[in-house]
């Protein structure tokens, strides 16, 4: 334990606490990172090569600071091992040759850039630091003093800023929280709660010619229900409930042979458990590969598309509040899945060829995750904890209903959540439900007001990622480049409030404001 506190100290192993350690260190800070995981970056390091950005206009500071260091290194004709430059110009916000962005890499080069920026900044880093989510984190007049890890190392600070994707520091805290998805009475927002009937992208069996049965036997409730699907009552429209969007590996692969893994039998597969997959097929889908997100040397960001997909539905309920090992329980089982998918749609003698002779062009790409059997370390944790903070985003500032004060950042993308719940509709048939896709009018801005506790509960927490927003709200918000954005701010409003010592909730906004927009932070579309 350090005699001095630090000025900063970030946990979390995110884009926002590699953003927010860069940021706290070049305002002059002594920070510090505390991240679990030894691969920083979550997501984006992790297989999320193809960016939601929705408008990069948003784009400032550190976070266009990264796509233009990824667009520079695809500039050398070198870099392209297995394709070819010319042939690789998608154009639009997600390749922008005019400003010289790239949202489109492959995860090793986001690993370089982040481990570029953070030698740049000198930023101090200790990975593999879990915090002791039982006894970790000592408060002192509500006050987080200092947090110590599962190792025993304890961390002093005058301002903490935890940038986990699960909120675990300011949970273990005390801090106020959410877990799953208000009802439409919470926040009068429309798309609130339960959603049946809400088909927005086709990832539903309402994309079918024919419903699908979910019985054993077809037609026969008595033989039981297939592998994947609910038994439970899926609640009325607009109805609160616990329940989380589905989570997901990011895979990268490749359909180039020298660099391809082909697929495997995993342990625990059986071909049984993808039945209702085959009763999709049998029902004329043939969409399989239309999130094969092309990123530079013939490799992929494969993401969920279609009614059963790479999304494990129903099997992320408990992660929020789970122990760690049972994280890594629920982890193993969503890599057992999906290896289990992708061997069964590679193999099954029941998949429709063109489909099976597809799949087998493609496999993990050998030259990423060495260090992981080839597959990433982070899961998608699309949401899990979410703060009750001093302001709460909602649907109505997010699709430009309400304006936003005390901004620190910008989002652009869909209100866009994931599938929920599989479940029996009152016709007998399979169903998937949770799945929205809205698009703001326009790009829409952040309140720091959502990165900060209620002021009487915690003077010293910022809360860049599982931040104070309803559910819908969180779908837009959620977003890799987000994140990053997010994390600058707060550190350089943790930077502020330890220099001063002052409580996070009182940072002089419009100097905070202005510190941001000298470091090319976007507030406002102005």
């Amino acid at each position: 334990m350090a005699d001095e506190p630090y000025d900063v100290v970030i946990y979390g192993d995110t884009s926002a606490a590699v953003t927010a350690g860069i940021t706290a260190t070049r305002c002059g800070a002594d920070a510090v990172i505390i991240a679990p995981k030894h691969r920083l970056g979550g997501m984006t390091t992790n297989g999320l090569g193809w960016t939601d950005i929705g408008d990069d206009r948003i784009l400032g500071g550190i976070a266009r600071e990264f796509y233009a260091r990824a667009w520079d290194y695809y500039t050398d004709p070198l870099v392209w091992t297995w394709t070819d430059r010319e042939a690789f110009d998608l154009g639009g916000s997600l390749w922008n040759a005019e400003d010289e962005l790239a949202g489109v890499f492959e995860p090793h080069v986001a690993v370089m850039i982040y481990d570029e920026l953070l030698a740049d900044a000198g930023v101090p880093v200790e990975t593999g630091k879990w915090l002791d989510r039982e006894d970790g984190v000592e408060v002192d007049g509500g006050r987080v003093v200092s947090i110590t890890t599962l190792d025993g190392t304890t961390y002093r600070g005058d301002v903490f800023i935890d940038a986990t994707y699960e909120g675990d520091l300011y949970a273990a805290a005390g801090i106020e929280y959410t877990v799953g998805r208000e009802g439409i009475d919470a926040f009068d927002e429309e798309w609130a709660g339960v959603q049946k009937g809400a088909n927005h992208h086709r990832h539903n069996f309402a994309v079918l010619d024919e419903p699908v049965d979910p019985y054993v036997d077809a037609g026969n409730p008595d033989s039981g229900l297939l592998p994947l699907i609910s038994s439970e009552a899926p609640g009325e429209n607009g109805q609160a409930d616990e329940r989380l969007q589905a989570f997901n590996y990011r895979l990268c692969l490749t359909d180039v042979p020298e660099n391809r893994i082909d697929w495997t039998e995993p342990d625990g597969y059986d071909p049984a458990e993808f039945e209702l997959l085959i009763r999709v097929y049998e029902a004329g889908w043939r969409e399989q590969f239309q999130k094969f997100d092309p990123i530079p040397n013939g490799k992929t960001d494969v993401n969920n598309h279609g009614p059963v997909s790479t999304d494990h539905i129903g099997a992320s309920y408990d992660y929020p509040e789970a122990s760690y090992e049972e994280r890594q329980a629920i982890e193993h089982e969503h890599v057992r899945y999906q290896r289990s998918y992708f061997h069964f749609v590679a193999t099954d003698p029941r998949v429709p060829d063109e489909i099976q002779s597809e799949m087998n062009r493609w496999g993990l790409a050998a030259d990423e995750f060495t260090e992981n059997d080839h597959w990433p370390e982070q899961i998608y944790v699309r949401e899990a904890r979410r703060l009750v903070g001093t302001s709460v985003m909602t649907e109505h500032e997010v699709l430009g209903r309400r304006d936003v004060e005390k901004s620190v950042g910008m989002g652009a993308y869909t209100l866009d959540s994931h599938h929920v719940q599989r479940y029996i509709d009152e016709d007998g048939a399979v169903q998937n439900e949770g799945d929205i896709g809205v698009s703001p009018p326009t790009p829409y801005e952040i309140s720091y007001d959502a990165l900060t506790p209620k002021a009487a509960q915690c003077p010293n927490v910022l809360v860049p990622v599982a931040l104070s927003s309803s559910h819908i709200a969180f779908g837009s918000i959620r977003m890799e480049p987000v994140y990053m954005i997010l994390g600058q701010s707060a550190a350089t409003a943790a930077a502020m409030a330890a220099e001063r010592d002052i409580a996070v909730q009182d940072v002089p906004y419009d100097e905070l404001a202005a510190a941001l927009e000298a470091d090319d932070q976007r507030l406002t579309l102005d």
